[in-house]
């Protein structure tokens, strides 16, 4: 393999937002809602890649748009480095409608007349941004246009030249060449003299070539897959690859032997057909994740195939590629289930190690109370809106654009604040809990089948508080367990994050085993939340052991922020101080002490807007103080 650069891999050509019908089984016509992910063969292997630990960057062109900046960001979000990102300000972005109709048939609709990505061209093709990479990797789609076609070999040319490796995803798509209708997405193969014939003038620029029989059989002129893989070694001599669908996959880094069973192999896997749509992408990360790493080839076929095997089993493309530690996990444990998708265990790893942001601090201002204001003298509903938008404005002065600021703000009362807080970078989380219910009800907005959640926004985490307590009777546990479990598959269902909130200091009395008892029995019910929220303890024993009985279950948990509890800024300056001595608590989500006074006399007319956004941001910013100073004294220990 070549020398250590900043770029493992850059892949080039197609981007495109993947629509996938969210109805499993029926006709594409007949879908009623969608689901929208990245797509194109180059993107999902970049973002496939970058899963794996490779350095991953693509290059391609989107629109001046919505579905741009989508791509754009969810790029981001996985790691790929997005220099190479062209926005086109005349074109629109590339779109797929795809269903899943069963396991034999897969329908798609290709949505790329004049699409951004065709019109890459050769001065998209930086010299310098190439030179950074070990491996430039193409699809066969971007070699069916004179432009884009230039604009690949161009790359290509120029990564043999800074001794990097080059690698063909053959990705035969007939309608992409101009060889079928625009309702016949679905077909993989149909022969083509004049694409054999422009695929074979460029096999000699690949190190490494991969494709199914298929595939090959379009590469090689022939339906013969032995005559069609010897016919490509005439013109190359890199390393092909066959993939073999259920039978796996095999390498021929020489002479084409006399059967497919003799090339090097990896073990496949049993699991079910789900959808093969975006297989040949996930196969193609895991193998270049061996290759550029320099494993032997079964090595690499078997990171390869179990790639594949995942985005077979699961909705979507990118979506269902694994991340590294969950591939480790999944060769070392095995097939439990040949549904991975419903395998719990698979799918929490799966989850908890693919999501989106990175949030090691946490200063939340949580203005998502309800009765509490609803109580103060003067409050309106129309008023507690235009207070909660002014709290939002004081947490946009402290945190002015930077990493690791926050809201807590309903959707009921704080409506207008929660939709204006999408703009921006803030962490968001939504109340779901109808305040003070004990055992756990919800808030109406939910719905009976929590089928409310499918509005939300993405960027909004699902919180939920429930006062419980270790010694609640069976049944009142029994209620807020069935109650919590119903809310956790909702939110993983619309791939939203969950914070949970336990305050049993409300419900009677705490020792140092409390919540850790409560957080046991938490997890003991199948119930993951990504997020804890808990109550100041008084003692560093009492979050040792709650921070200790949340990793004993979920060494990926995002963390543990601090409730405010109305507590005077003195008192939550000590529990920060003890607090902050635990990594897993990432920082804090307080209220009240940030807006309780200001509230009650703004009610009453007493302080103007100007004055009530100036004092709860002069609050806010002591408190952040407060907890980075202990954050940072925590840390001046450790290190001593």
């Amino acid at each position: 393999m070549t020398a250590a650069k900043p770029l493992d891999v850059i892949t080039i050509g197609r981007s495109s937002v993947d629509l996938y019908g969210a109805q499993i089984g029926g006709r594409l016509e007949d879908m009623r809602s969608f689901e929208k992910y990245i797509g194109g063969s180059p993107t999902n292997i970049a973002a496939g890649t970058a899963r794996l630990g490779l350095k991953s960057a693509l290059i391609t062109r989107v629109g001046d748009e919505h579905m741009g900046r989508f791509i754009r960001e969810q790029l981001k979000a996985e790691g790929v480095d997005t220099r190479g990102v062209a926005t086109d300000p005349e074109r629109l972005t590339a779109l797929v409608l795809l269903g899943i109709r069963d396991q034999e048939r897969f329908p798609l609709i290709f949505v790329r007349e004049n699409c951004a990505d065709m019109a890459l061209s050769e001065d998209d093709i930086d010299p310098a941004f190439i030179a950074e990479a070990r491996c430039v990797t193409a699809t066969g789609t971007h070699l069916s246009h004179p432009q884009v076609e230039a604009a690949t070999l161009k790359a290509l040319k120029l990564a043999r030249e800074n001794g990097a490796q080059t690698a063909l995803d053959i990705d035969y798509r007939p309608n992409l060449w101009g060889l079928a209708g625009h309702g016949a997405g679905e077909e993989r193969f149909i022969e083509s003299a004049a694409v054999t014939a422009k695929l074979q003038s460029t096999l000699h620029l690949f190190d490494l070539i991969v494709g199914t029989e298929e595939e090959f059989h379009i590469a090689g002129g022939s339906t013969d897959t032995l005559e069609a893989l010897r016919a490509v070694r005439a013109v190359s001599s890199a390393t092909l690859v066959c993939k073999r669908g259920p039978m796996g996959a095999v390498a021929f880094t020489g002479e084409i032997p006399g059967s497919l069973d003799e090339g090097e192999s990896g073990p496949g896997f049993p699991i079910e057909v789900f959808n093969v749509l975006g297989a040949g992408d996930g196969f193609m990360s895991g193998l270049l994740r061996g290759w550029l790493k320099g494993e032997d080839w079964p090595t690499a076929l078997t990171y390869a195939n179990a790639c594949g095997a995942f985005a077979v089993s699961r909705h979507g493309c990118t979506p269902a590629y694994p991340s590294w530690e969950e591939l480790e996990f999944f060769l070392k444990r095995g097939v439990i289930r040949p549904d991975l998708r419903n395998d719990a265990e698979l799918e929490q790893i799966h989850w908890a190690t693919n999501r989106k942001g990175d949030w090691p601090s946490m200063h939340i201002f949580a203005f998502d109370h309800r009765s509490q204001l609803e109580e103060m003298e003067g409050a309106t509903t129309d008023k507690i809106g235009t207070f909660k938008q002014l709290c939002l404005a004081a947490t946009r002065e402290v945190a002015e654009g930077r990493p690791g600021y926050g809201i807590l703000c309903d959707g009921r009362l704080g409506k207008h604040a929660l939709m204006d807080a999408a703009e921006g970078d803030l962490w968001i989380g939504r109340p779901v809990e109808w305040p003070g219910s004990r055992p756990l009800r919800y808030e109406p907005e939910l719905g009976p089948d929590f089928g409310g959640l499918a509005q939300w926004p993405q960027s909004n985490v699902v919180k939920a508080l429930c006062f419980c307590h270790p010694d609640d009777d069976d049944a009142m546990w029994e209620d807020h367990l069935s109650s919590l479990t119903r809310l956790a598959a909702a939110a993983r269902r619309n791939s939203l994050e969950f914070l949970l909130e336990v305050i049993p200091s409300k419900v009677g009395a705490v020792v140092a085993e409390t919540t850790p008892k409560i957080i046991e029995r938490i997890y003991a019910a199948g119930i993951y939340p990504d997020w804890w929220k808990l109550e100041p303890f008084k003692t560093e024993d009492a979050w040792a052991k709650a921070v200790q009985a949340i990793e004993a279950h979920d060494r990926h948990n995002r963390g543990i922020v601090v409730l405010g509890l109305d507590a005077p800024e003195a008192e939550l300056g000590a529990s920060f101080a003890r607090a902050a001595r635990q990594p897993l608590v990432k920082g804090f989500a307080v209220g009240r002490t940030l807006f309780g006074e200001t509230a009650r006399a703004w009610m009453k007319g007493e302080v103007s807007d100007e004055a009530a956004i100036s004092t709860m941001a002069a609050n806010y910013t002591r408190l952040c103080t407060l907890w980075d100073e202990a954050r940072a004294a925590a840390q001046k220990e450790d290190a001593a």
